[in-house]
Parts: structure tokens; sequence; C-alpha cells
């Protein structure tokens, strides 16, 4: 019987759709943070030579695990093991 690895913070993925896909160079990578505020840290520091990706990021909003974040303080947004976190681009049109 396998043991589940509670020592480390909770593994999942990030997703990333349009503008945040395209700086990213990615469609998804995993996570392995406790809050959204961690995760997204982390993202940017994997991809700090596209400084691109920091500015989308910036003008973005988040679902984790389908749930809107809205204006919660992303550090106050728990991550789950195994869940997913989209990050979605400010969208054209209507």
């Amino acid at each position: 019987m396998a043991m589940k690895n509670t020592a480390g913070p909770p593994a999942g993925t990030l997703r990333y759709w349009a503008a945040a896909k395209a700086a990213a160079g990615t469609a998804e990578e995993p996570y392995a943070a406790a809050t959204l505020a961690e995760a997204l840290d982390a993202a940017r520091q994997r991809h700090a030579a596209r400084p691109e990706f920091a500015r989308v990021l910036g003008r973005c909003s988040f679902l984790v695990d389908g749930d809107p974040v809205g204006t919660r303080d992303h550090k106050t947004v728990q991550l789950a093991e195994g869940g997913t976190v989209e990050v979605l681009p400010p969208f054209a049109g209507g």
C-alpha cells in the first residue's frame, strides 16, 4: 500500500489559456504549493526569462478547482492535492 506524501505542499496543475498560454510557452505545468500566491510566485520564477509572462499574469483571473477567486487575497486561497488552477487572461469580445 502506497503512503500519501504529507510532508510537502499539495501538488496539482496550472492551466494557461490564450495570452497566458502564449506568454508561458506551455498549456500547463505542475504546481507544488499550499496557496495560490505561492503557486503564482513559483510560476513567475520559472518563467523569469519571459518578462511578458509576469505582465500577463498580473491581468489574469483565476479559477481554483472551478471556483472563481475573484478579489480574494491569493495568500488566502488554499490549493488542494490534485487540484487545478485555471489562469484566464482578459478575453476580448462579448
